[in-house]
C-alpha cells in the first residue's frame, strides 16, 4: 500500500485594498470594452449590459452611461442583501464603468469589426470582467448581484443563474435584431456565462 501524504491546508486570504481596486478596475474597462465591441457589431447580449445595449439602439445614449443608470435601484437592494462593503463596491465599479465606457471612444475607434469576433470577444471579456469584479467583492448591479446572492446563499452556479434571466433579455431584443444579429446576440450572451460557469464555481476560489 503506497504511503498516504497529508494534504496542505490553505488558508484563504482577504485581498487588500489596493487588490480590490485594481481587480475591479481591469474588469471595468473589459465591460467598456466588450460593450463597445458589441455596440459596434450592432448586437446585444445578456444581463444588464444587453439592457443598456438594446436601450442604446432606441434612444442616443452611451451603453456606458445607460448601464449605470438602469442599475440604480439595485444598489440598495445589494447593499442590504450582502453587506455595505458589496453595495459601495458595486456602486463604485458601475461609475468606473459609465467613465471609462464615455472616455474610450477618445482613445478608441472602431472603424470595422466582424460580428462573429464582436460576439465572441466581446462576450468573453464582459464575463471576464464580470468575474474579477465579483471575485473581489463586488457585482455589476441587476441580474448579476441577483445571481451572486443566489450563489452565497443556495449555492447555485452563477453563470447558469444568469443565462435563465438573459434568456428573457435576448428575447425582448427580437423586435429589434435580425435573426443573424439575434443568433451572435445569443453567442455574446452564451461566451460571458460560459466565463462564469467555468471560473466561478462555489469553493474553487480560495481568495476573498
Amino acid at each position: 500500500m503506497p504511503p498516504v501524504i497529508p494534504t496542505q491546508q490553505t488558508t484563504a486570504r482577504p485581498h487588500s485594498l489596493a487588490e480590490d481596486g485594481y481587480a475591479i478596475a481591469i474588469g471595468c474597462a473589459f465591460i467598456a470594452m466588450g460593450l463597445m465591441l458589441l455596440k459596434a457589431a450592432n448586437l446585444v447580449t445578456g444581463g444588464m449590459a444587453g439592457i443598456a445595449l438594446l436601450l442604446s439602439y432606441l434612444i442616443p445614449w452611451s451603453p456606458a452611461a445607460l448601464f449605470l443608470l438602469i442599475n440604480i435601484p439595485f444598489f440598495l437592494f445589494a447593499g442590504r442583501a450582502m453587506g455595505m462593503a458589496f453595495g459601495l463596491k458595486t456602486l463604485f465599479a458601475n461609475v468606473a464603468i459609465m467613465g471609462v465606457g464615455l472616455a474610450m471612444p477618445t482613445a478608441l475607434q472602431i472603424a470595422r469589426v466582424s460580428p462573429f469576433f464582436a460576439a465572441l470577444f466581446g462576450g468573453s471579456i464582459i464575463g471576464f470582467g464580470i468575474l474579477a469584479i465579483a471575485r473581489h467583492g463586488a457585482g455589476v448591479g441587476g441580474v448579476g448581484v441577483v445571481a451572486l446572492i443566489l450563489q452565497r446563499r443556495r449555492g447555485w452556479n452563477a453563470g447558469r443563474t444568469q443565462m435563465l434571466c438573459d434568456i428573457a433579455i435576448l428575447l425582448g431584443s427580437l423586435p429589434l435584431l435580425s435573426f443573424e444579429r439575434f443568433g451572435l446576440s445569443v453567442l455574446s450572451a452564451a461566451a460571458m456565462n460560459m466565463v462564469l460557469i467555468v471560473n466561478h464555481r462555489p469553493g474553487r476560489y480560495i481568495g476573498h
